[in-house]
């Protein structure tokens, strides 16, 4: 593949990503109120009340408003990056109330993901995997971090994403990727139950099992070693370090997804090269 060709396609690759990370932001926000609107609904269905009233919302509708004081976001000022950098300079233009600096985060995490997505993988299906797997992660670990919650409506389609993309062994052999979603889901599963038969807690969620599934479906269980063992290391120094700086007690839950989706981006990449190695090193 011709450099500047690879070039043009990262680039426009990591515009599209600035794009769906804005849309990401509101996935992030909505996707548990709407899932909460939900649950109020069914309860009061299974009391046999009429439910409470509730705020019609979805991923489209309203458009995006300021929290604090309802001013409505225009078009302007929802360009990615630029918008809060150099238009709102990360304040809202109507009551001026801060905009956190997670919203650009996003959209430059997702923009730079895509981009060397398309760079590392070239004008491939792998390429058009790895962005979704990319996004569907980016998007689980900013509801884990912010509610603990990894959404079925988000975690069960990657899975069978993942299965549909190895049909065609776009990833792995569909075998692999079968026995991955089973062992991905099995091998947390077992963790936590061991762990809440010792300690009478439970360690993690049900969404971590269903999230590491759909990582061994993508990427077969050839690659679940180096994601669990990944995932722990960062999870473990980013738990202690929060500890040691007395910004988290030690019985505050840390969500694990958000660590499980990181492992899973480094196995998309070098996944392959840091099973070579492992190997090689046990002998």
């Amino acid at each position: 593949m011709i450099p500047e060709t690879l070039g043009g396609l990262a680039l426009a690759a990591g515009l599209l990503g600035l794009c769906v990370g804005s849309f990401l932001n509101v996935v992030i926000h909505r996707l548990p109120r709407m899932m909460e609107n939900d649950w109020r609904a069914q309860c009061a269905e299974l009391r046999g009340e009429e439910a409470a009233p509730a705020e019609t919302l979805s991923l489209a509708k309203p458009r995006s408003r300021c929290p604090s004081c309802g001013h409505r976001i225009t078009a302007l000022e929802n360009i990615p990056l630029i918008s809060y950098l150099l238009i709102l300079r990360g304040k809202c233009s109507g009551c001026g109330a801060a905009i956190s600096a997670r919203y650009p985060f996003i959209e430059a995490l997702t923009g730079l993901l895509s981009a060397y997505a398309a760079w590392h993988f070239g004008p491939t299906a792998q390429a058009v995997g790895a962005l979704l797997l990319l996004w569907a992660l980016i998007a689980l670990s900013g509801i884990d971090l912010d509610t603990q919650l990894l959404p079925d409506s988000i975690t069960l389609p990657l899975i069978w994403l993942g299965l549909a993309f190895n049909l065609w062994a776009i990833y792995c052999d569909l075998p692999s990727a079968v026995i991955g979603a089973m062992a991905g889901y099995l091998a947390l599963w077992s963790v936590f139950w061991l762990f809440k038969l010792v300690t009478g807690k439970e360690g993690m969620g049900y969404g971590d099992f269903k999230l590491l599934a759909a990582l061994g479906a993508w990427l077969g269980w050839q690659m679940l070693p180096a994601i669990i063992l990944l995932s722990s290391i960062v999870g473990a120094a980013v738990g202690i370090t929060l500890i040691a700086a007395a910004r988290h007690g030690r019985n505050i839950p840390i969500p694990f997804g958000p660590y499980l989706a990181a492992a899973g981006m480094i196995a998309l990449f070098w996944g392959q090269q840091i099973t070579r190695t492992y190997l090689g090193m046990i002998g």
